[in-house]
Formats: structure tokens, C-alpha cells, sequence
């Protein structure tokens, strides 16, 4: 939708992989219909996964002990935070939409991915008790994953060996963006792509393409544990 702003946290190493694919069909469907799209490629960007004393710029407000998300509260309120977490924030508080785009890492995210939701979300910008679910600080946005994994549909089913994949979800979806305030879209989720024809992986780009020219019309998903493990 014109006017709309969305921000693709991506992470892959290689852009010819079919996550790369994913992103980059995205980033030509949504600025076809006139969003502003912004790209963090946290491998290209060499981004820091690790929380450390090097994200507060300045003195600390407790110099004996090392207080990692006391000192990052303190920080932002002071404007004190290092200069690739305020650039990501200032991503973050224009973008309309987050897309996460990854590959699926033993049931989670990759590890940069997590390092980037671990020293980009503080307290006092995304969330400050009691202001978190339904009135975390990101309430007025909207955030999708769109993931592949290793294995087949079948293998993350309900009963299957690898259980229902929506349990996967819930630390992400609901113990990270919900718990910031921000709305969830249902999961895009392209099952192994590496294991089926390149006819199969076609049509996997093609139905992402498809899904994006409506996805400003989806209603999000009831962020409930029902949602997840019913």
C-alpha cells in the first residue's frame, strides 16, 4: 500500500540462496505497490549479535556492576546508546511492517537474528513493564516471519517427530514481538526448499508474491497460547 514503510530484518549469508530469493521478491512487491522498504542484511551489515558494555556510549550508571538492560534503559533515555542500535531503533520506529526472513536454525532463529532482537528491542523502546503485550511501546505495528526450514511440512506437524511447527513460533512470535506490543502476521513459511524441484521452489516465490499484493488486507493472528497449542 502507497505511503507505507517496511523494514526487511534479513539474515542469510548467501544472496543467491532462496532466502535471498524471498527477500528480494519481497522488496520488489511492496515497492511496486509504493511502500518505502528498507533492508537490515545483518550479514552484509557485519551486524554485532553479542550485548555488551560497547552498546552504552558514556559512563555507566552503575559502574561496579554490570547491569546489561538497566544500563541499555539508561542509555536510551539519555540518547546514550552505540550509533547501529539508534540507526536500527530509527528503522524500526518508521517501519509500518517488520519482515523477519531467515532460515529455520535448530528450531529458532539464527544467532545474529537473535543478537539483533537482543540489543535492538531495550526497555524504555520496545517494552517497559507493565507497558508490554497489548500495550508494549510497538503496539502500532505490524511483524510477519517468513522462514524456510530443513525439513518437510510433514516432519512439523501435529504428532510428527518434530511437533507442531506453531510451537517454534511462540518465543518468537509471542515472547518477542508480542510481548513488545506489535501485531503478528501468520507465518510465511517455505518448507525445504533445498530438497524439492526448481518447478517447487518456483512456485514458492510465486505464492509469496501472491500473498504480498494482499497482505495489507490480513487480519493478525489471535496472539493467544490457544493459537499455538490447541
Amino acid at each position: 500500500m502507497a505511503g507505507r514503510k517496511v523494514l526487511i530484518v534479513y539474515a542469510h549469508q548467501e544472496p543467491k540462496s532462496f532466502n535471498g530469493s524471498l527477500k528480494r521478491v519481497a522488496v520488489e512487491e511492496l515497492s511496486k505497490q509504493g511502500c518505502s522498504v528498507m533492508v537490515s542484511d545483518l550479514y552484509a551489515m557485519q551486524f554485532e549479535p553479542r550485548a555488551t558494555r560497547n552498546d552504552i556510549v558514556g559512563c555507566l550508571h552503575n559502574s561496579e556492576e554490570f547491569n546489561y538492560g538497566m544500563e541499555t534503559l539508561e542509555a536510551y533515555k539519555r540518547g546514550g546508546l552505540s550509533s547501529d542500535l539508534i540507526e536500527e531503533q530509527k528503522k524500526v520506529q518508521e517501519a509500518d511492517l517488520m519482515i523477519f526472513q531467515f532460515p529455520l536454525y535448530w528450531f529458532s532463529m539464527p544467532a545474529i537474528m537473535k543478537g539483533w532482537m537482543d540489543r535492538v528491542l531495550v526497555q524504555g523502546f520496545a517494552h517497559e513493564f507493565p507497558n508490554c503485550y497489548d500495550s508494549g511501546l510497538l503496539k502500532n505495528k505490524l511483524a510477519l516471519f517468513s522462514f524456510t526450514t530443513g525439513g518437510s511440512k510433514e516432519m512439523y506437524a501435529k504428532g510428527s517427530i518434530n511437533g507442531d511447527i506453531r510451537y517454534l513460533l511462540w518465543p518468537m512470535q509471542h515472547g518477542i514481538m508480542h510481548f513488545c506490543g506489535v501485531k503478528v502476521l501468520a507465518p510465511h513459511i517455505c518448507f525445504a526448499p533445498e530438497y524439492v524441484s526448481e518447478e517447487k521452489r518456483k512456485d514458492m516465490l510465486i505464492a509469496w508474491a501472491q500473498r504480498l499484493r494482499t497482505l495489507w488486507k490480513e487480519e493478525p493472528i489471535n496472539c493467544s497460547p490457544e493459537w499455538y497449542f490447541k
